[in-house]
């Protein structure tokens, strides 16, 4: 019933961990995504979590984002690998392409976004991710021969439709490199609990701005990522046996002087 390492599944990444063992978690927010599946990798414990539940049951806008983050936390996780589909706002980033994004760009809106539902708490988010996570992410792609793409913004749609192509032209202009659905506010709520929150985006397609066509469709992002699940698998095992266990970044101490949500196991 304890774990090191938390692992959020996306779109198509439900099957990651062999003989585990499936426990059920109840949070203050609800039950979360699905069951949690614990198991030994590279020497580490981990708890898996399928983001969309293993049927897919949960559009973007609904996922139970404080109950996934806040069961992954009672279990003891520290550092959350979060893989995801996402598009290219750029044409240099192809499908395939794995990006380490080092900034976020929220433009979601009804979704629950915070544990403190009462009284005026700020929490610092200039930096969204743990910067010593991001460095592994990078290196051990780059040891498995990935390319991977060091930084760039992620913009974060509510979604569950894709971009107009004014909108995903709109969001290239502003610099931003890629665009995704489920980054926020898995990010936010995880430094909320002062958890090493850490992006793994494959890219899925070119978003509707970026090229003429028939634009993004849900097939095409299934497929693609299909196409590349069994080498994000190995690389996420790759990036949980690299995973420093002395958290020396700011994340642990993300809640320094500041009153807690609720009591942190």
């Amino acid at each position: 019933m304890h774990a090191e390492i938390g692992v959020i599944g996306g779109s198509g990444f439900y099957s990651f961990l062999d003989d585990v063992e499936e426990i059920q978690v109840d949070t203050p927010y609800g039950p979360p995504s699905d069951s949690i599946a614990l198991a030994t990798v590279a020497g580490r414990r981990v708890a898996f979590l399928p983001r969309h539940g293993r049927d897919h049951r949960y559009p973007p806008h609904k996922i139970p984002y404080r109950a996934n983050l806040w069961a992954l936390r009672s279990l003891g996780v520290q550092q959350v690998v979060a893989p995801s589909a996402v598009g290219s706002l750029v044409p240099e980033y192809g499908p395939g392409t794995l990006a380490v994004p080092d900034q976020l760009v929220d433009r979601t809106s009804g979704r629950a976004q915070t544990y403190y539902d009462t009284g005026a708490v700020h929490v610092a988010f200039a930096d969204p991710y743990c910067p010593r996570g991001r460095r592994t992410v990078v290196e051990a792609a780059q040891g498995a021969g990935w390319q991977p793409v060091d930084g760039g913004t992620l913009v974060v749609i509510e979604g569950p439709r894709f971009s107009t192509r004014a909108e995903s032209r709109w969001f290239a202009a502003q610099g931003w490199t890629l665009v995704g659905m489920t980054g926020h506010p898995e990010a936010v709520l995880a430094r909320e609990l002062a958890l090493c929150y850490i992006p793994a985006s494959l890219v899925t397609d070119l978003d509707a701005g970026v090229e003429e066509g028939a634009g993004v469709t849900h097939e095409e992002v299934l497929r693609v990522f299909a196409q590349n699940v069994d080498r994000l698998r190995d690389l996420v095992i790759d990036i949980v046996g690299a995973l420093s266990a002395e958290r020396d970044c700011p994340c642990p101490h993300a809640l320094d002087g500041l009153k807690l949500p609720i009591e942190l196991p």
